[in-house]
């Protein structure tokens, strides 16, 4: 929604009606194909690097575990997000590439519904990096327990398409 003041086109917030917050009604809205794809980045030692690329962390296999929580995560977005609308979801693809120090994670979601898909695509890059974290943990940590090489960055939407 925009509002006009003083020549000046103000962007307004849709879930915030009289300082309270509540969910956007979209029941007016047609059903049309949507896509978004998010992706973000994990920064990791060379040594955590090494051991995901050769399949040696205790835990198991980093990248299909990842791979399973950003699939879960993006089907519980509703329950995590307070005011985002619960969609049927026809389609995910999630992808990793390895680099050195880091890897990037890319989610892609689709659904034939009246709003998009760029929060569930959040949500699954965010669960992906945070659950390769996690996996690793043991091996990242520091001799004080602190995690001197490790972050999640740049988490961002890449594309969202409607029709």
């Amino acid at each position: 929604m925009y509002e006009k003041r003083g020549g000046f086109v103000e962007k307004q917030f849709t879930h915030i009606e009289s300082g309270r917050a509540h969910m956007v009604d979209i029941s007016e809205k047609c059903e049309v194909p949507r896509l978004a794809r998010a992706a973000g980045e994990i920064m990791l030692s060379g040594e955590t690097i090494e051991k995901i690329r050769t399949g040696n962390v205790e835990k198991g296999n980093v990248l299909a575990t990842a791979r399973v929580a950003a699939v879960l995560a993006i089907k519980k977005t509703p329950d995590i997000i307070p005011m985002c609308h619960q969609i049927p979801i026809t389609a995910i693809d999630v992808d990793f590439e390895i680099d050195k120090g880091m890897i990037s994670a890319e989610v892609k979601v689709r659904t034939v519904g009246k709003t998009g898909v760029e929060m569930e695509a959040l949500t699954g890059v965010s669960a992906a990096l945070l659950t390769i974290w996690d996996m690793v943990k043991s091996v990242e940590k520091d001799e004080s327990g602190n995690y001197p090489h490790t972050s999640i960055q740049n988490i961002r939407v890449l594309e969202k398409l409607k029709g």
